[in-house]
């Protein structure tokens, strides 16, 4: 017998549950139109992104891109102005004494082992390629601390040729995004590559960087402040309160000084401010 209500008559039998609307998995061709609209916007938000290591020829970019591992750009821009003054060219740190070098660079992190690098990437120059900066992808990862990730800023920021930086913020935004699985830099390099042209490459991997530092952070991303937030497969992972996303933003977004103590102007214009020198108040 059925089980009996308070009245006396049967209960009614519950109703079934709705299965939650199985969504569908997206296809390459949504994949590559969200992707390339997310950049668009990017582009939008960010038309002034560059690279935000201080340089002035490539051999001053290939050491400060070296020099940023495990530190922030802001650090190494306030590091190499001494360095570059007191050895302006390969040649004269590749014959630098170390301690030396060491002294200058140890508000670096890990001083001694980017001593050793910059020397040997110097020395490198030198003796293998004349003093000058190859401007082949192939000969940039034989020097010593330059890996494909180092190359391609080079490659893309120093001689104008494409390639995509798949740094950390660019691993960690790309999965959010869903335009890729992997987690092998070279894999993820290869999968967002076949999503656009090659011409996008280097603006690309600018766009994503910048907004990985400054809206879609880590920990903590400012959902509530994105600007490509209905394209975002993520959003609510981080905090969606209008106000209190904007408490979140870092850099020019948030009010604050950039990473360069020199900016391109364009950067300026916009609004944004030159860091401050290394020991300034």
């Amino acid at each position: 017998m059925g089980e009996q209500n308070p009245g006396g008559g049967k209960k009614p039998a519950k109703a079934a549950k709705k299965a939650a609307p199985v969504k569908k998995p997206e296809s390459r061709t949504a994949l590559v139109r969200r992707a390339r609209r997310i950049n668009r916007e990017l582009a939008e938000v960010y038309p002034y992104a560059h690279p935000e290591l201080d340089f002035e020829n490539p051999f001053q970019l290939v050491v400060a891109t070296v020099l940023s591992a495990q530190t922030t750009d802001l650090r190494v821009n306030q590091t190499t102005p001494a360095l570059f003054a007191k050895y302006p060219t390969p040649e004269d740190l590749a014959v630098a004494n170390p301690e030396e070098v060491e002294e200058i660079l140890r508000p670096c992190g890990f001083f001694r082992a980017k001593t050793r690098a910059v020397i040997g990437l110097s020395r490198a120059l030198s003796e293998d390629f004349g003093g000058e900066v190859p401007g082949r992808l192939e000969d940039l990862v034989k020097l010593p601390g330059v890996g494909r990730k180092t190359a391609f800023v080079v490659l893309g920021n120093a001689f104008g040729r494409p390639g995509i930086t798949v740094d950390t913020h660019f691993q960690r935004l790309v999965r959010r995004w869903q335009w890729t699985e992997q987690t092998d830099p070279d894999k993820i390099e290869a999968e967002i590559g076949a999503l656009f042209p090659k011409s996008d490459w280097t603006d690309l991997s600018h766009h994503v960087i910048w907004h990985g530092r400054r809206i879609c952070h880590a920990r903590k991303p400012a959902c509530g402040a994105c600007p490509i937030a209905p394209l975002c497969p993520a959003y609510g992972e981080g905090e969606t309160d209008p106000e209190k996303a904007r408490k979140l933003l870092k850099y020019e977004k948030g009010g604050f000084p950039g990473q360069r103590l020199k900016p391109p102007q364009a950067y300026l214009d916009a609004g944004g401010k030159p860091a401050p020198p290394l020991g300034a108040v």
